[in-house]
């Protein structure tokens, strides 16, 4: 097994997976010498819808054969078109009493063998037609004159158009016209991070860690153009929307988008792009669409259309709806309800609730929260401090977690997930920006700052140690508050003393963790017990700075660490990330008194 992928070499692979795939749906069946996946249940009084292509694209094609959308799909071996003989079968396995339907991407090798089938098909007496799909705008005009645009996922939306539609019993010539009059009015363009890896090949293209290839094709062809520096991603799809929607271009204006024209969006994971960016890049691209271009689409569609085995890539589809309608004789609304028809297949995992009974605006789907009432301090139940002193050591505390969020994160990778080192600087940022932005420390006020803390986290710290500090910094917060008289007689560490033992009591009660458990809690107890026996802040400090040092000695006991074997006892262990971030935080406090 390689460190890229499960299966040596591609001996057996297409077959194996397309096996593995009909477990998912047993209305299916697969003729696995000719790789055909196919609906036995395809009615033969609806026109039969065929597709396919080499493998490496899944979910394409077979992904989308069953109810309401293909009859049948054929694969070839990986970026390399099927047979003749191998779509023959296909056409065979969902006869039809009223033709069959060819709808296939733009590349020479489908086109041929598509083409030779269609035609040995006809030729027997069975209608049959043959509809390519060209989306992609970044050859242009003068390169593709000969071949035409390359083929992209649009094409997905358009099978699942023409499925729905042969399901309500079009004919094949209507079928054909609608997919000619869809497929011309998309546009589409794919960029990449790096080239996809072929199970059992050494050798692949690969781009440097500063480019960007737009207009990259789904076999690892190279794209367009690179860009290097790799732009933002604003800028990146702020380019890829521009090349797709500026009619004016010369070369790339095959669409044209006017105000208030329905439109669906298609966004193709490549099969390397993490669901959380996907989705972030969705919403920058529906930003943008609305901003700059006044397009809102009536339906959103996202996820592995159309892959590249495992690149790091994806690809943007624009659907003008509302001009597909005027090209053919269907409406626009027509148009929609086939795209919102239910299948049984994958498409229902991009599609979601599509055909909910009222698309919402995304204006209207994302909620603003109510103003936030500012809360008050009784300054009779409240610690002061020299404003300018306070001050000093919030921004020396948060500077000492920032400049240690490298090692953390670091140290949390080996031993956990990861997220300590960034979840402290978030907190650490977020509360320097309250110094700045609202003055929090002009008063003086400790609680005001303990407030704002746990405002911080609660609202931009998560994780376990997000879950430990907010209610260490609420339970503070209120001992402070209970204990402010011993102010007046026992002084200020009094105060600390007490609290800080009363919020650790507290917290005992949501974590088990005590000192030499590897936690946070083996650096905030020793902290707080020095202070309880009667040590100033300096000795209190020292304790803090030792228990965070032991951790590198400990074993976790709690915690995702607890899975971790890194050659404990070797004194190979890194400290723990959490007890040495609020080591450093209260270092840093003491580093300006």
């Amino acid at each position: 097994m390689s460190k890229r992928h499960l299966f040596p070499s591609l001996e057996g692979l297409v077959p194996k997976a397309l096996r593995g795939f009909i477990a998912y749906n047993p209305r299916l069946n697969l003729d696995e010498t000719n790789r055909v996946v196919y609906d036995p249940e395809t009615p033969r009084s609806t026109v039969s819808i065929i597709s396919g292509g080499g493998s490496g694209h899944e979910p394409a094609w077979s992904g989308y054969v069953g109810e309401n959308l293909l009859a049948a799909s054929v694969a070839g071996d990986v970026f390399a078109s099927p047979g003749t003989k191998q779509i023959l079968a296909a056409i065979e396995a969902v006869p039809s009493d009223k033709g069959t339907l060819l709808v296939i991407t733009n590349y020479t090798g489908d086109c041929l063998h598509f083409g030779l089938a269609a035609e040995k098909t006809k030729a027997k007496g069975h209608p049959c037609r043959m509809l390519i799909c060209g989306d992609d705008v970044s050859i242009g005009k003068t390169g593709g004159s000969l071949v035409g645009r390359r083929g992209l996922a649009g094409q997905i939306g358009v099978l699942k158009i023409l499925g729905a539609a042969a399901a309500q019993g079009a004919s094949l010539d209507e079928l054909y016209d609608l997919g000619v009059a869809v497929a011309g009015q998309i546009v589409s363009i794919a960029a990449t991070l790096d080239h996809c890896h072929v199970p059992g090949r050494t050798e692949h293209g690969a781009l440097n860690g500063d480019e960007v290839e737009l207009g990259t094709g789904p076999h690892n062809e190279p794209g367009y153009k690179k860009l290097s520096p790799a732009p933002t991603v604003e800028g990146l799809v702020n380019q890829i929307l521009t090349y797709c929607l500026d009619e004016k271009d010369p070369e790339r204006g095959y669409v044209k988008f006017s105000e208030g024209d329905e439109t669906a969006l298609l966004v193709s994971n490549f099969g390397g792009i993490s669901n959380l960016e996907l989705s972030a890049l969705v919403d920058e691209i529906l930003q943008q669409l609305l901003d700059d271009w006044k397009i809102e689409p009536s339906r959103v569609y996202a996820g592995c259309l159309e892959t590249s085995l495992n690149a790091p890539a994806f690809s943007v589809s624009v659907v003008n709806l509302t001009a597909s309608a005027a090209n053919s004789s269907y409406s626009a609304e027509q148009i929609k309800s086939f795209l919102d028809t239910r299948t049984d297949t994958v498409w229902e995992g991009f599609a979601g609730a599509q055909s909910y009974s009222r698309r919402r605006t995304r204006a209207e789907q994302v909620v603003q929260p109510a103003p936030e009432v500012k809360k008050t301090v009784d300054d009779t139940r409240d610690l002061k401090v020299e404003p300018a002193l306070l001050e000093k050591m919030l921004r020396n505390a948060c500077a000492a977690v920032i400049t240690a969020e490298p090692d953390l994160t670091r140290w949390d990778t080996i031993m956990g997930d990861g997220d300590c080192g960034l979840t402290l600087e978030t907190g650490a940022v977020a509360l320097l920006d309250a110094v700045e932005s609202h003055q929090l420390t002009a008063k003086g006020s400790v609680v005001e700052v303990l407030t704002e803390l746990e405002d911080i986290v609660e609202s931009k710290m998560g994780g376990t140690l997000g879950g430990i500090l907010g209610i260490f910094f609420v339970s503070l917060r209120t001992a402070v508050q209970d204990n402010i008289e011993l102010e007046k007689t026992e002084g200020p560490l009094a105060v600390w003393a007490v609290a800080l033992s009363t919020a650790l009591t507290h917290l005992e009660q949501y974590t088990p963790a005590k000192v030499g458990d590897r936690t946070v809690m083996d650096t905030l107890i020793p902290f707080a017990d020095a202070m309880k026996a009667g040590q100033d802040f300096a000795g209190s400090v020292e304790a803090a700075v030792k228990g965070a040092e032991r951790t590198k000695t400990l074993k976790a006991k709690l915690g995702r660490a607890t899975y971790v074997g890194t050659g404990v006892g070797s004194g190979e262990l890194p400290p723990d990330p959490g007890a040495w971030g609020a080591m450093v935080a209260i270092r840093g406090l003491h580093s300006a008194a």
